[in-house]
């Protein structure tokens, strides 16, 4: 399936590369969208000094995990939760005939490497935010892990996406609230939000263990839940477990669906 997946990412690769200035346009939007998040940012801290007792750098350091690890899910699998598109027109049943994953299928059709601008700028906030933090490297080896995990977390979160899909074909939307408004939550440090949302990322949807928990023990700051310091360690098996999730829900809307009829 990885096979497969690489050779339809180069082939849409290619075609997008044959109109390079329309590449070269969106890649540079994309990074500027990116860069917008980054003034917001910078006019919070302009008016005050911490935001929920974090500083600038460690705000910056959350913000760029997380969106480095949504961004690249978001270049990579994105597609999936727009699977209702290809129910509706019936291209959903091409795919199924073939001698391919349809998940590997659905993430890599239309795949735009011009996203590849909101990558760059959120890996470029990390940069400078690990360079004002003097983390130590007992704690900095956790950076990486808590970046593949939640790429592993978002991309699962688009699968159960597209899941839904296969009973709410209507409603792209609603799969979109928890992905992309997923996304936006974990921007800032969870301890502006209301405890029972901190809870709800944590024990249903664990949202959390993309750069909030983990976040907590590289920085070494307490857990206003009180949870001990080491549930920072849990992002790889929260990731799995969702993982595991939205592979089961994926085959279970693959197994319910009975085609467009066209």
């Amino acid at each position: 399936m990885i096979r497969t997946y690489a050779l339809l990412v180069w082939a849409w690769t290619r075609a997008a590369a044959q109109y390079r200035v329309s590449f070269a346009l969106m890649a540079a939007g994309a990074f500027v969208i990116g860069g917008l998040d980054i003034a917001v940012i910078w006019v919070i801290f302009a008016n005050t000094d911490s935001l929920a007792g974090f500083g600038p750098a460690e705000v910056m350091f959350l913000y760029g995990t997380s969106e480095l690890a949504f961004a690249t899910s978001d270049m990579l699998f994105g597609n999936v939760d727009r699977i209702s598109q290809h129910i509706k027109a019936g291209t959903l049943d091409v795919m199924l005939v073939r001698p391919v994953a349809t998940w590997a299928q659905v993430a890599a059709d239309r795949f735009g490497p011009h996203r590849i601008g909101r990558v760059v700028m959120a890996a470029a906030v990390l940069g400078v935010a690990l360079a004002r933090l003097d983390i130590p490297l007992g704690r900095a080896w956790m950076v990486p892990v808590m970046v593949v995990s939640g790429i592993v977390i978002f991309t699962s979160m688009f699968t159960l996406g597209g899941a839904l899909q296969f009973l709410l074909t209507d409603a792209p939307e609603v799969a979109n609230a928890f992905t992309y408004g997923g996304a936006m939550l974990n921007q800032y440090p969870l301890s502006v939000y209301d405890p029972r949302i901190v809870q709800g990322l944590t024990y249903v949807l664990p949202l959390a263990f993309v750069n909030w928990r983990p976040g907590l023990y590289v920085l070494d700051r307490p857990d206003p839940l009180g949870l001990p310091s080491w549930t920072g360690l849990l992002s790889p098996a929260a990731a799995l477990a969702l993982a595991a999730v939205a592979a089961l829900a994926w085959r279970a809307g693959i197994r319910r669906y009975r085609s467009t009829g066209s």
